[in-house]
C-alpha cells in the first residue's frame, strides 16, 4: 500500500514539473525571455559605448594638452 503511494506521490510530482517545463517552453514566454535579454544587452551595449566615447574624449584632451594642440573646436 505504502509503495503504491509513493508512486502515485512520484507520479504526480513528475507531472506537475513536466507540465511547468513544457509551459515555460510556450512561444509567448520564449518571446518575452528573449525581449527582456535583448533589452538587457542593448541597454549593456549603451553604457559601454558611452563610457568609451567618454575615455576618448579624455585623453583625447590629455593628448592635445600634452603636444600642445590647443581645443578640438578652434581647429575644425
Amino acid at each position: 500500500m505504502i509503495r503504491r503511494l509513493f508512486y502515485i506521490a512520484l507520479g504526480a510530482f513528475l507531472t506537475l514539473w513536466m507540465m511547468r517545463r513544457l509551459q515555460a517552453l510556450h512561444p509567448q514566454h520564449v518571446a518575452r525571455r528573449t525581449a527582456k535579454g535583448a533589452a538587457g544587452m542593448l541597454a549593456q551595449v549603451r553604457d559601454f559605448t558611452t563610457d568609451a566615447l567618454g575615455e576618448a574624449a579624455d585623453r583625447e584632451i590629455e593628448l592635445r594638452a600634452r603636444f600642445g594642440l590647443g581645443n578640438a573646436e578652434t581647429n575644425d
